[in-house]
């Protein structure tokens, strides 16, 4: 017989427990979860869908477009939702909808751990391997850096005020003031590193050249402030 972390890679079928259909494990990651959860606040088109992961969940939580059109189907397919005909007007359109299933799917996967943070900066790249460069070159990444985190911190406030004002579903405005919050505090780390850091290179020789910059002072300073923070948190 197959081992159980071996049936937990494959594609173990299970019994639904409300129609009785057998249907395969969700693919790995937090995609048709995220869908569901959608889902379950209303119903959606496909349309609607990808607007509204635009609107809200890409601020911590980007996606390409095309996967959010193609994961309803599947989740359908996996009982865990429901597609309706309807039309507006002339023009046809498919509603999605979840089901029992789909609700007893969504509070099992709230019960997992999470899988760790990640994130993609390219910006942060340019800046890892700037002695490629010049110090022009550095410094412009980084002002871009600054600016791009102004521009979101404004999106934000201005998001945040028409939610504030005129929410879409007042039921979860809670919830969308924590989650608010942890992305300004984001950006606004984001963009005092960047101008801490265009301050800091200003005075290099060369990015291959930090000139009379103490770099193990600023090492050590770092190390301090993680082991101050780690007591601060810890047990």
């Amino acid at each position: 017989m197959q081992g159980r972390a071996g049936a937990e890679r494959g594609q173990r079928v299970e019994r639904d427990r409300c129609g009785g259909e057998a249907r395969r494990d969700l693919p790995a990651g937090p995609l048709p979860y995220a869908i569901l959860c959608l889902l379950r606040v209303r119903s959606w088109t496909t349309y609607e869908l990808a607007k509204q992961v635009q609107r809200s969940l890409s601020w911590f939580w980007p996606r390409a477009e095309r996967k959010l059109y193609e994961e309803p189907k599947r989740l359908v397919a996996d009982g865990l939702a429901t597609a309706s005909a309807e039309s507006t007007g002339k023009r046809p359109k498919t509603v999605y909808a979840i089901t029992d299933a789909g609700r007893d799917e969504l509070r099992r996967w709230l019960d997992e751990p999470s899988a760790p943070r990640a994130g993609e900066f390219e910006a942060m790249i340019k800046v890892f391997f700037a002695d490629a460069g010049s110090i022009d070159q550095l410094r412009t990444t980084l002002r871009r850096v600054a600016e791009e985190a102004t521009q979101r911190i404004e999106a934000l406030g201005e998001l945040t005020a028409g939610i504030a004002v005129e929410p879409t579903f007042p039921e979860r405005l809670h919830l969308n003031a924590l989650t608010v919050r942890l992305q300004l505090d984001q950006e606004l780390s984001i963009l005092d590193w960047a101008r801490w850091a265009d301050a800091q290179v200003a005075s290099w020789a060369a990015t291959d050249d930090p000139g009379d910059w103490d770099t193990r002072a600023q090492l050590a300073a770092t190390v301090a402030d993680c082991r101050t923070a780690s007591r601060a948190v810890g047990p």
